[in-house]
């Protein structure tokens, strides 16, 4: 699984995010390419301590640390997977706001690189840090492809 620490896979986002299309209706599910912007943001905020994520109670991280692989490794997510309720976005968002929110935050987590002291995760757990680096790449990578690219 490629990681957003590896400076191809990191350039290859970016160009991906330009890419974007803000009138191109998703393949499956229902944001629009702004609340798509926003909503992987979220994600970024996470591990950059900017998130308001709740940590679930303890049988909820258990069921969830059962797939916890799943979230870094080479196989694809599923389209219409369910979205945690705190990365929902439901309201309107203003496309190019929320893209150069998006890279910015990219920029951020991608300097930060693998010699970081990641935290651990409000759901997973402990993530080393190539596996944060492939999760936010296999995030982005669902949505950038969710809307064509």
């Amino acid at each position: 699984m490629k990681s957003l620490f590896d400076p191809e896979a990191y350039t290859e986002t970016k160009q991906r995010i330009d890419q974007v299309d803000p009138s191109q209706n998703p393949e499956w599910g229902r944001m629009t390419a702004g609340q798509m912007m926003h909503h992987c943001q979220k994600a970024l905020e996470t591990p950059l301590g900017k998130s308001d994520l709740k940590r679930p109670n303890m049988f909820m991280r258990i069921i969830f640390r059962s797939f916890k692989n799943s979230m870094y490794n080479d196989k694809p997510w599923k389209q219409n997977l369910p979205t945690a309720p705190g990365f929902k976005v439901e309201d309107e968002r203003d496309f190019e706001t929320e893209k150069k929110q998006l890279i910015s935050l990219l920029d951020e987590f991608h300097e930060k690189g693998k010699d970081y002291d990641w935290p651990n995760h409000p759901v997973f757990g402990s993530f080393t840090a190539q596996q944060w680096g492939q999760m936010q790449f296999k995030h982005l990578d669902h949505h950038l492809r969710q809307f064509g690219v």
